[in-house]
């Protein structure tokens, strides 16, 4: 098995592309190795002295370090552990994925699924050539309010992707909309 990795714009990721489908629909992002019980494949990575993040795309895994640890010290470790995990045939995630939009009914509805679609044909795509994703988290008075995971969480660019990127994008199709924000979750 031979893993590629690539940087990303955020110097504290890499991206890994290990040659094979990772993710069969969907992402999962787990900011946290408490948070990744549901993951096999990110509970191995967490393993790695200096991993603060694990996001895992259709592809690709995303491995963010703190800012103390080294890439050329951690790097075999976060190789080994992903090779291990492939070897294992053990799945990227027990349970099911979902699109990652939050739900949203209401007088917006309309606004939103065409907010939903745009993120989907436009924009989750380029991001997740720099190894993130971006979801909708919401939508009041005109105010789109976007959730960054991966790469994208904590980049220097993100700011400038969400604010000249997305929002111009968002108002240039959908009039309703004003501003785009960024959420943590």
């Amino acid at each position: 098995m031979f893993i590629q990795t690539e940087s990303t714009p955020n110097p504290a990721t890499l991206k890994f592309l290990p040659g094979q489908d990772v993710m069969e629909a969907g992402t999962a992002d787990f900011p946290s190795a408490d948070a990744a019980q549901t993951s096999p494949l990110a509970r191995r990575i967490f393993t790695a002295d200096g991993v603060t993040g694990v996001f895992l795309g259709a592809d690709f895994i995303t491995v963010t370090k703190d800012d103390t640890a080294d890439w050329a010290h951690i790097k075999p470790a976060i190789l080994g552990a992903i090779m291990e995990h492939f070897q294992s045939g053990a799945p990227a995630i027990e349970g099911a994925t979902g699109s990652g939009h939050a739900e949203h009914d209401g007088p917006d509805a309309e606004i939103v699924g065409q907010i939903k679609e745009l993120l989907d044909s436009r924009v989750r795509p380029a991001v997740a050539q720099d190894g993130g994703d971006i979801t909708f988290h919401g939508f009041e008075r005109g105010v789109v309010y976007l959730h960054m995971q991966g790469a994208c969480a904590g980049c220097p660019s993100s700011t400038l992707t969400l604010k000249m990127g997305i929002e111009n994008l968002l108002r240039h199709y959908i009039p309703e909309v004003v501003e785009v924000r960024p959420v943590a979750v």
